[in-house]
């Protein structure tokens, strides 16, 4: 039974469902890719597909707009996957379970994937459509875009004639972004050693952050449960012979961690004071972070384990001491755009191999100097413990274009629209805009989205009648692309 039948509009709406059904978190989008050929097959609509799973559908002007220049439409087909920590769906094999009260739209227990299933479902309604004028529609559809734009680094784009694009994106209605952040991912490798020990097991855990999209979110100075867990950590390591056995926190490396946990091990006599020295950071972390993360919690419980292959002392210590040192989050801010965060990153995934322990960083700038810089301070640190560091994904920025035809029609038909002015930034996020740029010379290209709260986390929800408008406005500028 369709949980969004009686919401608008419904013609978009219609493929959210759909699409939110299907399993698509990043690294796992064969199934959506192969959706949206089906539906391109069905409708009679050309169609290439790549071996990354990028699908681009185009669909031949309507009847008047034959002379007139041809658009791209663009989104992502991947998600991010984060959930509550007790929530049991599987991301990977499961679908959405979707909820709303006529004002927004969620997910239950895991993140929505609005970022950027709105997109496609915009996308596939006007492919879907025989009503609505348009040029030629030529709707780009990546993947893995949330692990570091790779869909779109792949993309061959022989066969786009626009020079027109609308990036779907963005998660603020009447914000038209033109200008963003580079990014890269960056993984820390910090080798180990392990060793049967017995002890005292405890499983500490840092949860409750709020979380969030690591570029749009990380000026909020909100709590990332990964960083919290390396201060405990070493807080108790110093008071104490500790020695890890598991570490797990975050899922994704352009999330803000929401939780972390982490299995120790103790001596027999020291059970009582790590317990104490937990509640004790659980106090300083939630004053610290009152403002921001009400909901943060540090907790420590035993748990019987035995004799089990630890961390020795020497790899603790390497371990601890790198999350301790490791940057994060807001390095600088723009000097020209106020209030325009300009260098960062994110320490999103943490986990703890057989042989290493791995931090996975989303880091982000509009400055290509200090994004390299950032990059060499944590290949810096992880030589010196006897690690290193490896990138991938590596994207570039995305320029201002002052004279824009697109962004002037945007502009000038969301003020007819709505009777306010739209406003014109530039985000510390990364968008496919910048390497479409780089691919297609000349390109013209603003992107636009509904309003979305919480994007990247289990609260992250989308709002029904802002995604009317959104919808609204992108039919009547493709209806008057012949003003381009």
């Amino acid at each position: 039974m369709s949980v969004l039948d009686k919401l608008q509009p419904q013609c978009v709406l219609h493929y959210f469902e759909e699409l939110s059904a299907i399993p698509h978190g990043s690294g796992n989008v064969g199934a959506i890719s192969d959706y949206c050929v089906r539906f391109a097959k069905d409708r009679g609509l050309e169609y290439h597909q790549d071996e990354k799973g990028n699908v681009v559908i185009i669909k031949k002007a309507a009847a008047g707009y034959e002379t007139a220049p041809a658009v791209i439409l663009q989104g992502h087909l991947d998600m991010v996957c984060e959930k509550e920590p007790d929530c049991q769906i599987d991301m990977s094999r499961e679908g959405l379970r979707l909820a709303t009260d006529g004002e927004w739209i969620w997910a239950e227990g895991t993140t929505l994937g609005g970022d950027d299933g709105i997109a496609v479902a915009m996308a596939l309604a006007l492919l879907d459509s025989e009503e609505l004028p348009h040029p030629r529609l030529e709707v780009v559809l990546t993947v893995d875009e949330e692990i570091g734009l790779l869909g779109a680094a792949a993309l061959q784009t022989d066969m786009l004639q626009g020079r027109y694009m609308i990036n779907v994106d963005s998660e603020d209605e009447g914000i038209l972004t033109v200008s963003c952040a580079g990014g890269v991912r960056a993984n820390c490798h910090i080798p180990i050693e392990r060793e049967p020990t017995s002890g005292r097991c405890f499983r500490l855990t840092v949860k409750g952050a709020v979380g969030g999209h690591s570029g749009i979110k990380i000026i909020d100075g909100g709590a990332n449960a990964n960083v919290l867990m390396g201060r405990l950590l070493y807080g108790i390591s110093r008071e104490m012979a500790l020695r890890l056995v598991e570490l797990s926190g975050g899922m994704a490396d352009n999330a803000i961690a929401a939780s972390c946990e982490a299995k120790v091990l103790v001596p027999e006599e020291e059970a009582e004071r790590l317990v104490a020295i937990t509640a004790a950071y659980s106090e300083v972390f939630c004053s610290e972070y009152r403002a921001t993360d009400r909901e943060l919690s540090v907790q420590s419980g035993e748990v019987s384990c035995g004799e089990v292959p630890a961390l020795t002392l020497a790899a603790t210590a390497r371990v601890t001491s790198a999350l301790m040192i490791l940057p994060n989050g807001v390095q600088t801010m723009s000097h020209h755009i106020p209030g325009l965060v300009q260098t960062s990153l994110n320490l999103g995934i943490l986990r703890l191999e057989e042989h290493q322990a791995v931090a996975s960083f989303s880091v982000r700038s509009s400055v290509a100097t200090e994004k390299a810089m950032i990059c060499d301070r944590i290949d810096c640190l992880s030589v010196l413990l006897g690690g290193e560091t490896t990138f991938a994904g590596d994207y570039p920025g995305w320029g201002y274009k002052p004279d824009s035809k697109l962004r002037e029609l945007v502009a000038k038909v969301y003020e007819e629209q709505t009777g306010k002015k739209a406003q014109i930034e530039a985000i510390h996020a990364g968008l496919e805009c910048g390497i479409f740029a780089g691919k297609l010379p000349g390109l013209d290209c603003v992107s636009i989205g509904p309003d979305m709260e919480h994007i990247h986390s289990p609260q992250e929800r989308l709002n029904v009648a802002s995604t009317e408008r959104t919808w609204h406005l992108l039919c009547e500028v493709l209806a008057r692309a012949k003003e381009l």
